[in-house]
């Protein structure tokens, strides 16, 4: 049992560094992201800096095992918000085919991330979400 332990620490270091890669990213080109938010939301860049500092938020919770829980689901409905909003209408309404292919794969991609993040909230049984040590 406690090499199953270890391969799955290893495989949440894993998600933690690519969501701090993906948040540094966000803080480097935030012009470049901007094109993915919907127009319906006021704001603009700033959706940008702020999905970047969620991800660096969840990605240092899982590596440091604090809030864990808490920040898994923050991270299934943020990528779920994206696949609806984003990915979804971008497969749907893209004229060409590689640009399709693009957001399908950003769709899949993001709801394999959402499995992974609900697996982790789920395993992390002993972590509540108020703020007080139940350990």
């Amino acid at each position: 049992m406690r090499h199953y332990h270890i391969i799955s620490r290893i495989a949440i270091y894993l998600l933690s560094v690519v969501l701090i890669i993906f948040g540094i990213f966000h803080f480097m080109y935030p012009r470049d992201l901007l094109v993915y938010v919907p127009a319906f939301l006021v704001g603009g860049i700033k959706w940008a800096y702020l999905v970047g500092a969620a991800f660096i938020l969840v990605g240092l919770s899982f590596l440091t095992n604090q809030f864990v829980k808490f920040s898994s689901y923050l991270l299934a409905v943020l990528l779920i918000i994206f696949i609806l909003t984003i990915h979804l209408p971008n497969y749907l309404n893209a004229g060409d085919k590689e640009m399709r292919q693009v957001a399908l794969i950003n769709l899949l991609k993001d709801t394999a991330i959402v499995g992974f993040a609900l697996h982790i909230a789920a395993s992390a049984y002993h972590q509540h979400f108020h703020l007080e040590n139940s350990d």
